[in-house]
């Protein structure tokens, strides 16, 4: 008996789904593969950091990205070398991304003179002009009116380029950054704000901090700014969606506002226990949505890499890590001296 008109379709569908599975998804992967090794360099060197901290060589403040790695690497993995990039105290992982060396990210952290700002900035601020980092900021949303500022310097001066700024989900109920919004739409600024939603600010839940829930992509709808919310736990998604807002920016419409859902799994800084969320919350996380087992999994599912290939990757970033702690060991303090140094620009 002949199949009905509705039920070749049907049929044909599931053919067609059944060979779509079987197929491998298109992705570039040796970009993955890159991804993996930066995300896994952010978290063993911040593993690290806090072990330091623990031993009393870190001083200050120190806050660390663990379980934040895909944000920051997959913008910066499509960010030209040029692009301005400028966030908040939590920022190793920034300069990591943004091509500084581990070895003087490490040795500012210590307070050494090996670092980026010759030990004088520490955890929270340290810069490279170099690699276009615009540092680390320790008041919370400051950094948000400055990327606008870089973000204006680029337009004015007709350059190709674009300023990241990244910002956390307890800064955007700050005035600055509405003024900044605001400045930014008005004159179509190159600037793509990167909201780190981690969910918990210094401590307290979004839906608690944040009137319109957690739906913060949309803060920017007042000034006529697109916002677009996303997986911060998914490189992969993290990356497509800042390919869509950095070429937005260069095509002069103006700024984009990225909402990146994300998590943190240790506290707000080292001395904070977190006691405000549960362990199973973030146990399920860990389990679950971790960005470095995701890409991991991808890679072994898919026939990409062997245990042996990601073992070996592992071996290399803990023995860059481990170089950068001894480096930053063996580097000596700052001379009183230095006090002096860096206040001014010299013409």
């Amino acid at each position: 008996m002949a199949k009905s008109p509705t039920g070749a379709k049907t049929a044909k569908k599931a053919a067609a789904k059944k060979s779509a599975a079987g197929k491998k998804p298109n992705i570039d992967i040796d970009q993955l593969k890159e991804d993996y090794r930066m995300m896994l360099l952010i978290r063993r060197f911040e593993e690290k950091a806090g072990q330091l901290y623990g031993m009393g060589l870190i001083g200050g403040f120190c806050h660390l990205y663990i379980g934040q790695e895909a944000v920051v690497t997959g913008i910066q993995g499509v960010a030209k070398d040029d692009d301005g990039v400028i966030t908040s105290y939590r920022d190793h992982g920034h300069m990591l991304a943004a091509g500084m060396d581990a070895r003087g990210v490490m040795a500012e952290l210590t307070g050494r003179i090996g670092g980026y700002s010759k030990g004088k900035g520490g955890s929270m601020h340290m810069f490279s002009k170099e690699k276009n980092f615009f540092g680390g900021h320790g008041i919370v949303g400051a950094q948000v009116p400055i990327g606008t500022g870089l973000a204006f310097a680029y337009k004015y001066r007709g350059e190709d380029r674009v300023s990241l700024t990244y910002v956390g989900d307890g800064a955007m109920n700050q005035g600055q950054v509405y003024e900044a919004f605001n400045m930014a739409s008005l004159w179509k600024l190159p600037v793509i704000y990167v909201i780190e939603n981690n969910q918990y600010a210094m401590g307290t839940s979004a839906e608690r901090h944040s009137a319109s829930g957690r739906k913060l992509a949309d803060r920017g709808m007042a000034h006529g700014i697109p916002g677009r919310e996303v997986d911060g736990m998914d490189v992969l998604k993290v990356r497509e969606a800042a390919e869509e807002a950095i070429e937005h920016c260069r095509a002069g419409k103006g700024p984009y506002i990225l909402e990146m859902k994300t998590y943190r799994y240790r506290g707000h800084s080292m001395s904070d226990p977190a006691k405000y969320r549960s362990k199973d919350e973030v146990n399920e996380m860990r389990q679950h949505h971790d960005p470095i087992d995701h890409v991991r999994n991808m890679l072994l599912d898919g026939g990409y890499a062997t245990e042996e290939d990601l073992k070996a990757v592992d071996k290399e970033i803990k023995a860059i890590v481990a170089d950068s702690a001894d480096f930053a060991q063996e580097s000596p303090e700052p001379d009183p001296s230095e006090m002096w140094t860096d206040i001014l620009v010299e013409a």
